[in-house]
């Protein structure tokens, strides 16, 4: 079951923490950016999935109207 956002967003607060508490500053950093990179490779994934879903959903909707 997916978490509502307050509790979602609350869980990634904590995770943050618990991770920068562990970490110095360039350790911290490098963290950041990896999890900067990860977040938008992770949206640009969504978006093509996106654009392929609705693209094939075109596609079909023409062979079958092509049939009919």
């Amino acid at each position: 079951m997916p978490l509502d956002a307050c509790t979602l967003t609350a869980a990634v607060t904590a995770a943050a923490n618990s991770l920068a508490c562990r970490m110095d500053d360039d350790e911290l950093a490098v963290m950041a950016a990896m999890f900067t990179q990860l977040g938008d490779t992770l949206a640009l994934i969504a978006v093509q999935r996106g654009l392929c879903n609705a693209r094939r959903q075109k596609d079909s909707s023409e062979q079958t109207n092509a049939q009919a």
